[in-house]
C-alpha cells in the first residue's frame, strides 16, 4: 500500500487498537505522532517503532481537554511539519442502563469519543485543505450501528462518529481529502478484557467467523484507508466484525 513518506497522528495510541494502528502505519513507512494520556506507554511505543527503523514521537494529550488537544497538535505540527493522516481512535466506556446512567458518565463518553474527534479534525483541516491531500479515519464500533443494552452513551457516541464521518467527507471531498470510519466488532483489547467470560462466549456465538478479532486486523483496515489505493473511498464505514453485523 502506498503511504510511505506520510505523517500520521493517532489518538489513544498507548494501547489496544490505537497502538496497533501506530505500529502498522509505521511499518508501511509512515512517520507517526502517537498521542494519549500515558507518557510511559507512549515512550515505549516510540522506542519500539524506532527500533525497527521507523519514525515516531510521543505527545501527551487527554482528548477530553480541548486545551491539551490544541497544545499537542501544535507540538506535533512543529515536530513533523504536517499531518497527512489523522486516526481518531481514543475512546472510553462508562456502561450503565439508561435509567441509572449518571449525566457525568454520559458527558464523559460523548466528550471523549465524539467531541474529541471533531476537535482533533479541526486542528488538521486547514493544513490538509492547503496541501489538497488528507486522510481522516474515525474508529467507530459495531454498537454504533446496532446499539447495545447498557451502552447508550457509548453507542450514541459511536453512531455520532459515523454521522460526523459522512458530513466531513461531503465537505472536503473536492480537496482530495477522504474521511472514512472503521467499525470494529468484538476485538480483544484491554477494554474488552474486563468483560465476563459468559458475555464473551455469548458474543462469539453471534460471530459467523467464530472468534474475536485482533487489534492488528483493525489496524490493517486503517492502513488501507490511509493509502493511495483507497483514494476513491470516502464517507464509508468499513466493518471489521467477523460477520457480527452484515449489510
Amino acid at each position: 500500500m502506498t503511504v510511505s513518506g506520510r505523517i500520521a497522528l493517532v489518538t489513544g495510541a498507548s494501547q489496544g487498537i490505537g497502538r496497533a494502528c501506530a505500529l502498522k502505519l509505521a511499518a508501511t513507512g509512515v512517520a507517526v505522532a502517537v498521542a494519549a494520556r500515558n507518557q510511559e506507554k507512549l515512550n515505549q511505543l516510540v522506542q519500539e517503532i524506532k527500533s525497527t527503523g521507523g519514525a515516531a514521537a510521543a505527545f501527551v494529550m487527554d482528548v477530553a481537554e480541548e486545551d491539551q488537544i490544541k497544545s499537542a497538535f501544535k507540538a506535533a505540527l512543529a515536530h513533523f511539519g504536517k499531518i497527512d493522516i489523522l486516526v481518531n481512535n481514543a475512546g472510553i466506556t462508562r456502561d450503565q442502563l439508561v435509567m441509572r446512567m449518571k449525566r457525568t458518565d454520559w458527558d464523559a463518553v460523548l466528550n471523549t469519543n465524539l467531541t474529541s474527534a471533531y476537535l482533533c479534525t479541526h486542528q488538521v483541516m486547514s493544513s490538509m485543505l492547503k496541501q489538497r491531500w488528507g486522510r481522516i479515519i474515525n474508529i467507530t464500533s459495531v454498537f454504533g450501528q446496532m446499539g447495545q443494552a447498557g451502552q447508550a452513551n457509548y453507542a450514541s457516541s459511536k453512531a455520532g462518529l459515523i454521522g460526523l464521518t459522512m458530513a466531513i467527507a461531503r465537505e472536503v471531498g473536492s480537496r482530495n481529502i477522504t474521511c472514512n470510519a472503521v467499525a470494529p466488532g468484538f476485538i480483544e483489547t484491554a477494554m474488552t478484557s474486563t468483560l465476563g467470560e459468559d458475555f464473551k462466549q455469548m458474543a462469539v456465538k453471534n460471530i459467523p467467523l467464530g472468534r474475536v478479532g485482533t487489534p492488528e486486523e483493525v489496524a490493517s483496515a486503517v492502513a488501507f484507508l490511509a493509502s493511495d489505493e483507497a483514494s476513491y473511498i470516502t464517507g464509508h464505514v468499513l466493518s471489521v466484525n467477523g460477520g457480527m453485523l452484515m449489510g
